[in-house]
Formats: structure tokens, C-alpha cells, sequence
């Protein structure tokens, strides 16, 4: 190895062996931590899966919906009936039970008979609501699970931006050391050294906010995953250069993804509460049996059928019906809406994604080691004598084209789970 300035040799090898060394310790404390607390995106998604309160709460709402669909069609509670009939209230003997020989004690049971049509269609409210109940749990799974994901991602990019700052720090310390080492042989200025040392510490400014940052992403991710859980956003990666399925695919799942699994069931409970409606249409009976027992005359059993007369529908069923009618009308259009809505975000993601992965190719592949060389380049130029300011801006550009791959770099992969996390586990390829 050489060193890349005109320095003295023993300068030079001080300077390398002392970054050299720093890096490989770094990397060392930082592999064991990793080792430590590596979380892949996988294990992220799951544990948030198992945790998210949400989940547990829509959980809890399939078990009230299932609970509804095991009475809805029963029955009403039958009515215990009791009082007096015929007591007198305008004679010497008013509120005299015993006094009037037509007096009558009695008691009984009612019972009250809903029409079939509305047991039935009150069934198929509660299942229907129970279907929604389940597709609501479905889609808020995948939401946890995108959610999670992107938490992930952020986190990842996160440590990326620190590692790409952690990784230019070397150079930033040769530098300085470098413009101290001219100023000592007579060949550089102060006003070198003051400039490639505040290089280094605007450098070190990024890595503090990029530390920030992290911290700032691991608590995002702490909320899905546990808050107790010191970790890294470690492990293989997904290659987010490459989509789980085509955007064909994608269209063609339309109704099956995650913004459009409860509106099958809403459709399903708009068309139970319009045959709700309609069964209003339906008469009710009602059957009751008394017993009556009267003052020096025989005891007495009666048998009451009763039933409701939809005389008027016009005022009040007719409008019922017409009512949930245009409820049902409108949850398809809206159905519909959200359908073509969706397809367009599908269309949109899938630009988005293209575009990202086109801009950091092209910066993995050629702006990132175009920097690198201009920066190198002007570094070997300055310990060659030539001026430090090609070198400050080399490097003030490379870090900016570093961050700005990093983060683009981090869009892609949210830009990615959008498109994963649409349909369930069951309907990925």
C-alpha cells in the first residue's frame, strides 16, 4: 500500500495503519452487536403480526359478529303477563279486589312470532356482518404487516446512510492529517488545515443526524415489533430490484388485495339490510295463554292470537325499503370507485418503482465511483501540491450523492412494499 499525498514515509504509514485499524475494529464491534440483535424484515413482519393491538381488537369483533349470528333468527323472549281485570273504581267498594264477583285475577305467557322472511333476513344481517368482521381482520393483517415493512425498510435505509457517513470518515481524518503535514513542511497553509478540518466536522454533523435518525426509525419499528428490544434492521435483505409478481398479476388481484377485501362483505351487508327491509312487509303474530281466577265463579282460560296489520307501507315500509335500496346502489358505485382507484395506485406504484430502481442502478453503477475517483483524484492532487478546494468539493458532492443513493435506495424498498404487502400470504405466487 502507498500512500496517495507527498508526505513523509513515516507520516504516511502512521496515518494508514491508525485508520486501518480504527475501520477494523468498527467492524468488529459492529458485527457482534448485529449479531446480537440481527432482525430480518420477515421476523419483523411476523412479530408485528403477533402484537399489533389491532389485530387482536378486530379478532375480539369476529368473536362478538359470530356470537349475533347464533341468535339472530330465535325467537324474541316470551312475557309473563299478570294484573286484574273488571275491578271496580266508582263504587262504595273501589279497588276492592274480592268486593265484585267480576273481578278477575289473571296470568300468563305471550309469545310474539316475528314473520319467517324476517328471521331469515336477520340472519343474513349477522352473517353477512360476520363475513365483513373477517374481511376487516384480513385487511388490517396485511396493513400491520405493510406497515411493519416499511418501518423496516426506513430502519435499514437508516443504518445504510450511517454506514456510507461512518465509511468517508477515514478519509475525512487522512486529509486532515495530510494538510497538518504539508504545514509542517513548509509546502500548505493554516487555512488548509482549518478547511479540511471543518470538512470533517460537517461530516460529522451528518453521521450525528444520521444517528438521530436511526434512533428515530428504531422507534418507529419498536411500536410493531416490542419497545424493549434493542436491534438492527439487519439479515438479508429482499431484493428489491425485483417485484413478488407482475403488475398483470397485480391487476388481475384487484378485488383480492388488502384496500378491497371488505367491500365484497359491505356489498353483502347492504343486500342483507335491503332484505331486511323488504321483510318489514311481512305481518308479525303473536299467541298468548291466560289463566283467571274470579270471586265465587269458575276460574278462566283464554288463548289470545294476535297479528300486525302493514296497512299503510307507502308511510313507512315502502320508504324503509327504498331507503336501503339506494344504500345498496350506492355501496356497488362506491365498490366500483375503489376498484379503479386501486388499479390506478397499482399503475402508479409500479412507475414509481421502475423509476427508483433506473435511478439507483445508475447510481450504484456509475455516480457513486465517479465520485469516489474525482474525490480520490483530488486528494492525490492536493499531496501532490496542487490546491484543497477541488478536493472539498469533491467531497461535499460525493457525500451528498451517498445520501441521496441511500435514501433513494430506502423509497425503493417502501416503493416495494406497497406492491408485496396487497394481497394475503394464501394468494401470493
Amino acid at each position: 500500500m502507498s500512500c496517495p499525498v507527498v508526505v513523509p514515509h513515516h507520516a504516511c504509514g502512521v496515518l494508514l495503519f491508525s485508520m486501518l485499524l480504527s475501520v477494523l475494529l468498527s467492524v468488529f464491534i459492529q458485527s457482534a452487536h448485529a449479531a446480537e440483535s440481527a432482525l430480518t424484515l420477515d421476523q419483523a413482519v411476523h412479530r408485528a403480526v403477533e402484537r399489533a393491538p389491532s389485530l387482536l381488537a378486530r379478532r375480539a369483533r369476529i368473536d362478538a359478529a359470530e356470537q349475533e349470528t347464533h341468535s339472530a333468527s330465535a325467537l324474541p323472549d316470551p312475557k309473563l303477563t299478570f294484573g286484574l281485570q273488571d275491578l271496580p273504581v266508582d263504587t262504595r267498594d273501589a279497588f276492592d279486589p274480592s268486593a265484585d264477583s267480576f273481578t278477575m285475577k289473571k296470568i300468563g305467557l305471550m309469545q310474539e312470532i316475528p314473520a319467517r322472511a324476517k328471521r331469515r333476513a336477520r340472519q343474513d344481517l349477522a352473517d353477512s356482518t360476520l363475513e365483513q368482521a373477517t374481511a376487516m381482520t384480513r385487511s388490517e393483517d396485511l396493513a400491520v404487516r405493510r406497515t411493519a415493512a416499511d418501518a423496516w425498510v426506513s430502519l435499514w435505509s437508516s443504518q445504510l446512510e450511517l454506514t456510507a457517513l461512518q465509511s468517508l470518515r477515514g478519509e475525512s481524518e487522512l486529509a486532515v492529517g495530510v494538510a497538518k503535514a504539508r504545514l509542517r513542511g513548509g509546502s500548505g497553509t493554516a487555512v488548509d488545515v482549518l478547511a479540511s478540518r471543518a470538512a470533517q466536522l460537517e461530516l460529522d454533523n451528518r453521521i450525528d443526524a444520521a444517528n438521530a435518525d436511526v434512533a428515530a426509525a428504531r422507534a418507529t419499528l419498536g411500536r410493531w415489533v416490542g419497545e424493549d428490544i434493542q436491534f438492527e434492521a439487519t439479515g438479508a435483505a429482499p431484493d428489491f430490484m425485483r417485484l413478488p409478481m407482475s403488475e398483470a398479476r397485480l391487476l388481475a388481484t384487484v378485488d383480492q388485495q388488502a384496500p378491497l377485501l371488505q367491500w365484497q362483505s359491505r356489498e353483502k351487508v347492504a343486500a342483507a339490510q335491503l332484505g331486511l327491509a323488504r321483510a318489514e312487509n311481512h305481518p308479525d303474530w303473536s299467541i298468548g295463554v291466560s289463566y283467571g281466577q274470579r270471586n265465587r265463579y269458575s276460574e278462566l282460560l283464554s288463548v289470545e292470537v294476535g297479528v300486525s296489520l302493514p296497512l299503510f307501507p307507502g308511510n313507512r315500509q315502502d320508504r324503509s325499503t327504498a331507503a336501503r335500496r339506494a344504500d345498496y346502489e350506492a355501496t356497488l358505485d362506491e365498490h366500483e370507485d375503489a376498484r379503479r382507484a386501486q388499479a390506478e395506485q397499482i399503475r402508479r406504484g409500479v412507475a414509481a418503482w421502475e423509476g427508483l430502481k433506473a435511478r439507483v442502478n445508475r447510481d450504484q453503477e456509475q455516480m457513486l465511483p465517479l465520485a469516489r475517483d474525482r474525490t480520490r483524484t483530488a486528494l492525490a492532487a492536493y499531496g501532490g501540491g496542487a490546491a484543497i478546494q477541488p478536493w472539498l468539493d469533491a467531497r461535499r458532492d460525493e457525500i451528498e450523492i451517498h445520501v441521496a443513493h441511500v435514501r433513494e435506495h430506502g423509497e425503493l424498498g417502501r416503493a416495494w412494499t406497497a406492491l408485496a404487502y396487497l394481497l394475503p400470504e394464501e394468494n401470493m405466487p
